[in-house]
């Protein structure tokens, strides 16, 4: 289960640089709209990254993870570190967890 969640932030963390890097400012993404998903790249991206917010936190329990989980692999060509997308569940505090 932790696994699919870790997945799932990566690939809700992918869905945002994409939207981003496409000039699609407020777009839905997995249910949640891409600037409220950038509120977690900070914590996925650079060599010491903060913990993440609780608005963070708040939109990956929203998040769709199954629609997410389909956006994995696209994460290192933007910049972000899968291990670290791959744990913002954990750090939200989520119990429940799928696997993608």
């Amino acid at each position: 289960m932790a696994k699919f969640i870790t997945t799932s932030i990566v690939v809700v963390i992918t869905m945002v640089l994409i939207a981003i890097a496409r000039g699609a400012i407020n777009s839905t993404i997995c249910n949640v709209d891409s600037t409220e998903l950038a509120q977690c790249l900070p914590t996925i991206s650079g060599k010491s990254p903060p913990p993440p917010t609780k608005g963070c936190c708040k939109v990956v329990r929203r998040v769709d993870m199954k629609c997410l989980c389909n956006y994995k692999s696209v994460l290192p060509s933007f910049g972000a570190n899968p291990k670290l997308a791959m744990a913002l569940p954990k750090k939200c505090g989520m119990k429940k967890r799928s696997k993608c």
